[in-house]
């Protein structure tokens, strides 16, 4: 029996995918669609290399099920730019130089964005619990928490220039 037909909104996107609906996420992200911000890391939701926002919140793609996200809004970190100009996070992580080797970034700044979607002006301790699930091998956090930091400056004058504009 074919698999039956679903139909994602990924990166602003239709994707029609004839997968079971319980394959995980991150497989047609990675292998159908080409898209390599999430990475397969432990593949059991644990690091957060896979995150991927959904519906604007953080989520685990090698655990989530397609079935899961159908109708939903999926986002990748390709799907963050726009227009070729990167998102203020993906731009303050480049600025304060917070990648050595890059595996763990995706999470990193899928739950950035995530959190300063939710809240614009986060405590220290809000950032640390933001990423204290996100696993980083190469022992930047001193430089993610700065970039996650500088995201949030970068975010607030964007929301601030929106608002003067209006």
């Amino acid at each position: 029996m074919a698999a039956p037909s679903l139909t994602l909104t990924i990166n602003g996107e239709q994707c029609r995918f004839d997968l079971p609906a319980d394959t995980p996420l991150l497989y047609p992200l990675r292998n159908d669609c080409r898209l390599n911000g999430p990475k397969f890391g432990c593949g059991l939701g644990e690091c957060g290399a896979c995150a991927v926002l959904v519906d604007g919140r953080p989520v685990r793609a090698c655990t989530t099920p397609l079935a899961a996200v159908a109708g939903r809004k999926i986002t990748t970190l390709e799907g963050l730019s726009r227009d070729g100009v990167p998102h203020p996070v993906q731009q303050a992580f480049v600025e304060m130089q917070a990648a050595q080797c890059g595996y763990c970034l995706n999470g990193m700044i899928i739950a950035t964005v995530g959190l300063l979607t939710r809240k614009p002006d986060p405590s220290e301790a809000e950032i640390r619990a933001a990423l204290r699930r996100h696993l980083c091998r190469c022992g930047t956090h001193m430089e993610i928490l700065a970039a996650v930091r500088r995201a949030r400056t970068l975010m607030m004058a964007s929301t601030d220039k929106e608002a003067g504009a209006a």
